[in-house]
């Protein structure tokens, strides 16, 4: 590895939906309690980010004002989602921010739905990025099930993230190398009540902790 890739910033991005539209596929939970969730992993996931070596700063992108209130106590910069019914066109926008505010520095995209996420394995994974971005290459994490993606990074010039349904082929089609492969708290993703009370089970951050009190009990 060059000391180039070894040295190269990373700025984090994660998107975020306003947590009252989010995560929908959590069933049989009481809206108020499914909105808590969904901003509850996002809290984690971004304090998660922000505690790990190597990244040089974490860019939420929202609309939801009192979600972006709480991530800035966390230390992290807040950009609106211009274009929200484009994910991947609102993420072309974020890296395009992080070339204006961090000139140099590598765009990741990160999942908001990672409260299990562990700096130490966060930072493996953007050292294989690293190696992978300073060859000009884009890289990706698949998660767990084996479809989608959790993290997406690439040279700024190049960066053509393809988020949605099977999203890890598409980005290893389009040339992204995978990384990760054993990185569990990187790939694993919370979607439904099932990965919600394996996600408990594993271990998660301080707030979704707080927002599922009872639920470990309840499950199991």
């Amino acid at each position: 590895m060059s000391a180039d890739a070894r040295t190269a910033r990373c700025v984090v991005v994660v998107p975020v939906k306003p947590p009252t539209y989010g995560k929908s596929r959590l069933t049989g939970l009481a809206d108020e309690h499914r909105r808590d969730l969904a901003e509850a992993f996002a809290l984690d996931t971004v304090q998660a980010a922000a505690a790990t070596p190597g990244v040089d700063a974490v860019l939420v992108v929202t609309d939801d004002h009192r979600l972006a209130a709480s991530v800035r106590t966390l230390g992290c910069a807040v950009i609106p989602d211009g274009v929200s019914d484009d994910l991947n066109a609102t993420l072309v926008q974020a890296a395009a921010e992080v070339a204006r505010r961090w000139p140099g520095a590598v765009p990741v995209v990160l999942c908001a739905d990672l409260p299990g996420l562990r700096p130490v394995e966060l930072a493996g994974v953007l050292g294989e990025v690293r190696e992978q971005v300073e060859a000009g290459r884009a890289a990706f994490v698949r998660d767990d099930a084996g479809t989608g993606t959790t993290l997406y990074a690439a040279p700024a010039a190049s960066f053509d993230p393809s988020f949605g349904v099977a999203s890890a082929s598409r980005h290893e089609g389009a040339g992204a190398v995978e990384v990760g492969r054993t990185a569990t708290s990187v790939r694993t993703d919370v979607d439904d009540p099932d990965d919600l009370d394996a996600a408990l089970l594993a271990g998660v951050g301080p707030h979704t902790t707080r927002a599922s009190e009872g639920r470990a009990t309840r499950s199991g």
